[in-house]
């Protein structure tokens, strides 16, 4: 009689157990942010997972590669393949390790790095620290579950993240949104059981908005130009996960107006180039040649790139790729080249839509 009844005993805990599981990941699954309609920037993480193999190049970095660079146009003008590991406000030691774990899916023959990222030395040196962390989420939370994944949350903790031990929240993220129930929206439900429409083409974020530059950005100089040790121990790591790999590293600077990128950043990074002999194109310096227009290829005044520009830098920065590293043109492959139609369809129906709404 004993035993059956700690049988039942048992089995009702389990079931119990089973039940606050089931619950506890619905709810996770519902209150979660779904970063689609709103900050699709949340979403880019998870979009890599559907896209990897086969990608030549891989650009990792923050808004300077994924507003500015347009893998569909590499392919088409140079049959590049190319994939754009981009987060909003991306950190170093956040490349690093989104790097580290993209080399257990595949191994490009080169990678580009978006090297604006240098300016911040910290987690909590980025501003708010509310917004710090919306950016760390929008990063990580997506991230699949790896060795890599649990040493950028440990790296990429704010102070107030740290005393706060807000490690769990990013194990798990029920815990830091249980309390969105009135934010939430219909997508927020749909996406529970639906798979998410991608919001990138292979990366990249399309704006087809036009907002002329008006005035010329100026900035209060600063009391110290120097990257910090942290950021360069991350990009030594950076260098040396690419030269185990025999992956050439391509230092990149985007042609943003906004933040202001000083003389005594360039310095560093054309010294760091040169120390190591690694490739650095700050396009910046190049956007009568590149053909930029700040009349017609920005969205927000020079910030970002819309389409039209970012089309015309990658157009420029195919023919560098092609010229400066050890890449073929794979447009006559025919298994890729099926695979790259199906984008390429994509993202002209993309660019089409998104027209039609600035009409």
């Amino acid at each position: 009689m004993k035993k059956k009844s700690r049988g039942k005993l048992i089995a009702s805990i389990a079931v119990c157990l089973a039940v606050f599981i089931a619950l506890f990941f619905f709810f996770q699954a519902l209150l979660v942010p779904k970063y689609v309609s709103e900050n699709p920037e949340g979403s880019m993480i998870s979009e890599y997972y559907d896209n990897y193999g086969d990608n030549d190049v891989i650009f990792i970095g923050d808004c300077e590669v994924y507003e500015n660079i347009s893998p569909i146009t590499l392919w088409q003008e140079y049959g590049i393949t190319s994939y754009i590991r981009g987060t909003a406000q991306q950190l170093v030691w956040q490349s690093y390790y989104i790097l580290e774990e993209t080399l257990k899916y595949e191994t490009p023959k080169v990678v580009v790095f978006s090297v604006l990222a240098m300016m911040y030395g910290d987690p909590d040196s980025t501003g708010n620290a509310d917004n710090r962390e919306a950016y760390n989420r929008m990063t990580i939370d997506n991230m699949k579950w790896s060795i890599s994944k649990w040493n950028c949350i440990k790296a990429s903790l704010t102070v107030e993240e740290t005393s706060a031990d807000a490690v769990w929240t990013y194990i798990f993220p029920l815990l830091r949104f249980h309390d969105r129930w009135s934010e939430l929206t219909l997508e927020d439900f749909v996406y529970i059981f639906k798979e998410k429409e991608a919001v990138t083409d292979n990366g990249y974020l399309m704006q087809t908005g036009v907002l002329p530059v008006e005035d010329e950005y100026v900035t209060a100089p600063l009391v110290d130009y120097t990257f910090s040790d942290t950021c360069y121990y991350y990009l030594d790591k950076i260098r040396e996960l690419c030269e185990e790999n025999d992956i050439e590293l391509i230092l990149f600077k985007a042609p943003s107006l906004s933040p202001i990128w000083h003389d005594e950043w360039e310095e560093q990074i054309v010294s760091y180039a040169e120390e190591y002999d690694l490739y650095y194109i700050n396009t910046l310096e190049l956007t009568d040649e590149i053909g930029i227009d700040w009349n017609t290829d920005t969205y927000d005044r020079g910030l970002h790139l819309n389409v039209y520009g970012a089309e015309k830098l990658s157009s420029y920065l195919g023919a560098v790729l092609m010229d400066q590293c050890d890449i073929e043109d794979r447009r006559d492959e025919s298994e890729i080249s099926e695979i790259w139609q199906e984008k390429v369809e994509t993202y002209n129906v993309r660019k089409l839509a998104l027209e039609s709404e600035e009409e």
